[in-house]
C-alpha cells in the first residue's frame, strides 16, 4: 500500500494509458472487420489519454525526470548550483501554483460537454487541476529541501 500511495500517478496513469489502448484496438477492430464504430470510443480514448499525459507529467516532476531545469543546473558550480536550484524551485512553485488556480478557475467555470457522451469536460479537465496541484506540492517540498541543501554540507538528494 505504501509504494501505491508513494507512485500513485504511475499506477492511475497505467490504468488510464491501458484503457486508450483497449478502446483504440476494439475501436479499429470494429471499424475495419465488422464495418461499424462506437460512436463513445473516441471520446473516451481521448479522455484517457489526457489524464494519462497529466499524470504522468506530475509523476516525472516528482522524480526529477524533466530535463529543462536539471540541464542548466548541472553546469554550476557546487555552491551556485544550490542557490540557483532554490530560486528555480520557488519559481516553479509560484508557476505550478498559478497554473493550478487557473485550472481550477478553468474548470469549475467550463460548462462545455462532450458531443457523443454528453459529459462534461470538467471530467477530463481535473486532470490538470490534479497535475498542477501535485505538482505545486512537490515544488514546495523541492524548495524546502533545496533551502536546507544550501546550508548543509551533504550532497544527498531526497526523493520524494
Amino acid at each position: 500500500m505504501k509504494n501505491f500511495l508513494k507512485d500513485f500517478e504511475l499506477y492511475l496513469g497505467s490504468v488510464f494509458i491501458s484503457v486508450t489502448i483497449i478502446v483504440v484496438i476494439m475501436n479499429v477492430f470494429t471499424r475495419y472487420v465488422l464495418k461499424f464504430t462506437y460512436f463513445w470510443a473516441e471520446e473516451v480514448a481521448v479522455g484517457c489519454f489526457v489524464w494519462t499525459i497529466f499524470l504522468g507529467t506530475a509523476a516525472a516532476y516528482r522524480k526529477k525526470a524533466l530535463i529543462g531545469v536539471e540541464a542548466i543546473i548541472v553546469l554550476l558550480p557546487e555552491k551556485v548550483r544550490k542557490v540557483v536550484e532554490f530560486f528555480v524551485y520557488i519559481l516553479l512553485t509560484i508557476l505550478s501554483g498559478l497554473m493550478f488556480y487557473f485550472a481550477f478557475d478553468y474548470v469549475s467555470t467550463s460548462s462545455k460537454i462532450t458531443a457523443a457522451l454528453e459529459i462534461s469536460y470538467a471530467y477530463i479537465n481535473a486532470s490538470i487541476i490534479l497535475s498542477f496541484g501535485l505538482m505545486t506540492i512537490y515544488s514546495l517540498i523541492f524548495t524546502i529541501q533545496s533551502f536546507k541543501g544550501i546550508f548543509s554540507k551533504d550532497k544527498k538528494v531526497i526523493n520524494i
